[in-house]
């Protein structure tokens, strides 16, 4: 490495400094790790403190080995450990049961077939193991940025004379802040994995598999204080969960397509340098909880740009189609259920308030995944099904080109008259419809009025 004063001697600075963080981060000088871990967004905890140092030691220690994504899974899996319990038999067979009651009645709501894998009944450990992937998948880019802009952070503020050591050091200082990233992210999806029911809880799956998958800890939770029979409530939320992995094993392509367009997006996600340098003059190290709720709320992420809204739009529109497709499939299949009613409207307000994905995403990248369009949709499907048939209503999740629009959401009367005209799609029917307004000739000469052909 140079400069335009020539090489920059090996003098052991780096060493030097290797040194130094690692003094800081045993606890040595009058350093407390309680506000390190504070500003990772941790609780103040012990069990919490310790994991940190513990992975700011390994960046340390070994520099330049980009981002260590089992910090957030071991992290995560601390996080759920405690309150975890496991699955007895009995248990697990009851959800079988209500998976295969589900399967009976679903055959009659929607033309989608039957799933190819059994369901599964999950820990909120396996919940972990099964769901962190997509996690770091999706959070990689923002990640990335973080150590970015810690690094502009400290180049702008290194006085001149530490520059050369300051550059010398930057994969280590990057790996740093990897490190406070990813375990920042287990604890996340820690928290998370204590509040999914399913595995298409968040509207998007999320796990490595496509079987359908409930967490019956959880479970408990959602039923508590609800005056409704725990029969009930397993039974119509194994048919929610078989609904969305029937849509996604049919329409292969979503899956692919929701994970994609939430990528580009965090792709997109920059770090506000400025409300950095501002938060870390305000921000009082002594109170982690200031701290902690700055990063909890996305403090670092700026307004999202026009392409951000765009694309937010879209995925909104998207999420509204899938939920509103299985709200009206569950109604229809468990009218039989005596409280249907009352659990659709839970999970409705459940997801009105902002659920466990909304604030996941939201601290993590920025992006609020709310179908706030979630009742118009339901109504559009509703209206297609009554005109047209469950086969007709299913068969748009055939190709995303086929899929309704948003004008489709705001006025459902459109596509049903649409979809009326059979097997001319609707735009080649428009096309043709203005031909020949503007030339009633261009279909042939018409039959000589008066004549009738011959029987």
């Amino acid at each position: 490495m140079s400069d335009a004063q020539g090489p920059i001697p090996d003098d052991g600075s780096e060493d030097e400094l290797r040194k130094l963080l690692r003094e800081l981060l045993s606890g040595q000088g009058g350093f407390d790790p309680a506000k390190l871990a504070g500003v990772a967004g941790l609780p103040n905890d012990p069990a919490a403190v310790q994991a940190l140092l513990s992975q700011l030691q390994a960046a340390v220690a070994n520099p330049g080995n980009g981002l260590d994504w089992q910090v957030a899974r071991d992290q995560a899996r601390r996080v759920a450990q405690p309150k975890n319990r496991e699955i007895s038999s009995e248990e697990a067979a009851r959800f079988d049961q209500a998976f295969r009651v589900a399967q009976l009645w679903l055959s009659e709501a929607t033309e989608l077939g039957e799933l190819s894998e059994s369901p599964a009944t999950l820990t909120r450990l396996e919940w972990i193991t099964g769901s962190i992937q997509f996690w770091t998948s999706l959070s990689e880019p923002v990640a990335t940025s973080i150590a970015d802009a810690l690094m502009n952070v400290l180049t702008e503020q290194t006085p001149p004379e530490m520059a050369q050591l300051l550059g010398q050091s930057s994969s280590m200082m990057r790996g740093i802040g990897g490190a406070m990233f990813a375990v920042q992210l287990g604890q996340v999806v820690g928290n998370l994995a204590e509040e999914v029911v399913a595995g298409g809880d968040i509207g998007v799956p999320v796990l490595d598999h496509s079987r359908p998958s409930l967490l019956p800890q959880n479970i408990d939770d959602f039923a508590e204080g609800l005056d409704v029979d725990r029969e009930q409530v397993e039974l119509y939320l194994a048919v929610r969960e078989t609904a969305h992995a029937r849509l996604f094993q049919h329409a292969k392509w979503l899956r692919l397509h929701l994970i994609s367009s939430i990528t580009e997006f965090a792709r997109g996600v920059s770090i506000d340098v400025s409300r950095m340098e501002e938060l870390a003059q305000t921000l009082d190290p002594s109170d982690p909880d200031g701290i902690r709720a700055a990063l909890s709320e996305g403090a670092f992420i700026p307004p999202r740009t026009e392409q951000q809204e765009a694309a937010l739009a879209r995925l909104e529109t998207m999420l509204a189609l899938i939920e509103g497709w299985v709200d009206v499939v569950t109604e229809d299949a468990t009218a039989r259920l005596p409280k249907s009613v009352a659990l659709a409207e839970t999970v409705r307000r459940r997801r009105a308030v902002g659920g466990p994905a909304e604030r996941a995403f939201a601290s993590l990248v920025g992006l609020e995944l709310r179908p706030r369009r979630l009742r118009e949709a339901a109504a559009m499907w509703r209206a297609v099904s009554e005109a047209h048939g469950a086969q007709v209503r299913d068969e748009l999740w055939a190709h995303f080109d086929a899929l309704p629009t948003s004008e489709d959401i705001d006025h459902p009367e459109a596509l049903v008259t649409r979809l009326g005209f059979g097997e001319l799609p609707a735009d080649e029917y428009d096309e043709a419809l203005a031909k020949f307004l503007d030339d009633p000739t261009a279909f042939g000469d018409a039959p000589e009025g008066g004549d009738k052909p011959a029987s």
